[in-house]
């Protein structure tokens, strides 16, 4: 394919634009662009990618005829998610206070989530989006977990201490 830089650096750019896409299809889209300014032709191109012919020159020729930022079509904004707002606001003020007595748990999990917002703020979600929601958030399924409540570390210590003896008696049989 016969086209050349649009402007200085460009090739230099796109190397490093190839080199840090983590998207496959993007990343292809940069290949080919890349491929056809170091001489390839469009069906050897095509081929080494994949792709179609039609494909490769399109993103050539858009390349050629508007730079580098429109060889990519702009992102799709996906669905709005449900919670979102005040209510994403009202959730987060509630999981950072953490447990409450009704809620029967030493830490909050994703149907714990779900439950809260189904009972408490009338939105009824899949675990999945409970989970996505969460990480909307900033929140990380990673952290440790919390004491319980009830958990007296004198009171284990002692335990084991009293019954150190018992385990390490023989038995009489």
């Amino acid at each position: 394919m016969d086209i050349r830089e649009r402007e200085a650096g460009d090739l230099k750019e796109l190397k490093r634009r190839v080199r840090k896409e983590k998207d496959a299809d993007r990343r292809d889209r940069l290949r080919a662009v890349l491929l056809a300014l170091e001489g390839e032709e469009a069906p050897t191109i095509a081929r080494l990618l994949g792709r179609s012919r039609r494909q490769v020159q399109d993103w050539a020729y858009a390349y050629r005829d508007h730079g580098l930022d429109a060889v990519h079509p702009p992102r799709r904004p996906g669905k709005t998610p449900r919670v979102s707002g005040v209510i994403a606001d009202k959730l987060k003020a509630r999981l950072d206070a953490g447990p409450t007595g009704s809620d029967k748990v030493c830490t909050l999990r994703g149907r714990d989530v779900q439950r809260i917002l189904r009972e408490e703020m009338g939105v009824k979600l899949s675990l999945n989006a409970a989970y996505a929601t969460l990480h909307r958030l900033g929140y990380s399924c990673l952290a440790p977990r919390p004491r319980h409540e009830k958990q007296d570390l004198a009171a284990q210590a002692k335990f084991k201490a009293d019954t150190a003896p018992l385990l390490s008696a023989p038995s009489g049989g």
